[in-house]
């Protein structure tokens, strides 16, 4: 994967602030500390574009990456983390169903869930949303590194089973520290915008 112009585009804590474009957007979801800004800094070879947070449950804007003048890349606040006040979860729950709901640009999403773990019940919740409105997903299950290779298939069938998807459903291991996943997951992606008329048949190099 050749990328050349990799930038933030856009911060916004305010849906008027999502940016006015026609490209396509994938968006990244998923609990807390689950590690989605450094998935993104993995997909674009960047070590510090997407701010990583030191304390999980900090993020609270929706920060939008720019591929090329091609694609963005959505980092949306993770969810779950229970340290945050019940009022801040509401505020950033509200925020994040605009974007979810109301944003046309919005092409994909890419569930993380962490590889070590059975999905707990705010994944569950949240996947059964994705299906309700049967929207394009893709799951990734980070944290592969910190498994034997012989576990990460056992656990892959954890996640699965504890989401109710079957076999035909593919869930990619990741590991940001060897980007192993990186790959895979951004053949996914376009093939996925390529299926819906977005994208670019050019931009895998």
């Amino acid at each position: 994967m050749n990328l050349h112009n990799v930038r933030l585009e856009s911060t916004a804590v305010r849906p008027e602030q999502f940016p006015d474009t026609d490209m396509p957007e994938v968006a990244f979801i998923g609990k807390s500390n689950v590690g989605k800004s450094s998935l993104i800094n993995s997909l674009l070879n960047r070590k510090k574009l997407a701010f990583v947070g030191s304390k999980p449950g900090r993020t609270r804007v929706i920060n939008f990456y720019n591929v090329d003048d091609r694609i963005l890349l959505v980092d949306l606040p993770g969810y779950g983390f229970a340290n945050v006040p019940k009022t801040e979860q509401l505020t950033w729950k509200k925020f994040i169903e605009s974007y979810l709901y109301k944003r046309t640009q919005l092409k994909l999403l890419v569930m993380l869930v962490d590889i070590r773990h059975k999905p707990g019940e705010n994944d569950i919740l949240m996947y059964d949303w994705v299906r309700h409105y049967n929207f394009p997903c893709l799951l990734v299950a980070t944290k592969s590194d910190k498994l034997p290779n012989s576990k990460i298939s056992t656990n892959i069938e954890m996640i699965r089973f504890a989401l109710n998807e079957d076999a035909n459903t593919k869930i990619i291991p990741y590991s940001i520290n060897k980007n192993t996943g990186r790959d895979i997951l951004w053949e996914e992606i376009l093939s996925r915008l390529r299926d819906q008329g977005d994208g670019s048949s050019g931009f895998l190099g």
